[in-house]
């Protein structure tokens, strides 16, 4: 019986979420939903990126990434949450980082807050419900930019 490596690879590509050293990114997500959080997680770690925090409300999200900088390459970051909301947050971590990434969750029809998290500094968004293929192009055109 032939072993798994006599066998070439049909799709031996390398998964989005590993940086070119070998490494994976690190990112954070923000969603004060289980459910969305939960999904966005299982898209990102199934492309190899590694999920080092997850934070419930603005308040949490601005706290956990002082806590881990420079050790996060990206956020994603639910728009209405209690506590403090994802614009708020947004402010915050790029009052902190002028550098930091991240990449807006927004329900349908929120485009005027979307507009001013994109003018506050946020590189990209992404629409609810999530659509597996644009959660991963997204993310991967806001680390490479």
């Amino acid at each position: 019986m032939k072993t798994k490596d006599e066998f070439p690879a049909i799709n031996d590509r390398k998964p989005d979420g590993i940086k070119p050293d070998g490494t994976p990114y690190r990112i954070m997500v923000v969603d004060d939903s289980m459910f969305v959080a939960k999904q966005i997680t299982q898209i990102l770690t199934s492309e190899g990126y590694n999920v080092v925090a997850q934070a419930a409300d603005g308040l949490q999200a601005v706290e956990k990434y002082k806590e881990l900088y420079p050790n996060i390459d990206l956020v994603t970051m639910d728009i209405t949450m209690p506590n403090m909301d994802g614009l708020t947050a947004l402010q915050k971590i790029i009052e902190f980082d002028k550098n930091a990434k991240v990449v807006m969750i927004s329900a349908l029809g929120k485009q005027d807050l979307v507009k001013q998290c994109l003018l506050a500094g946020a590189k990209n968004y992404i629409v609810k419900p999530l659509d597996r293929k644009k959660v991963l192009e997204r993310i991967l055109y806001v680390l490479n930019k």
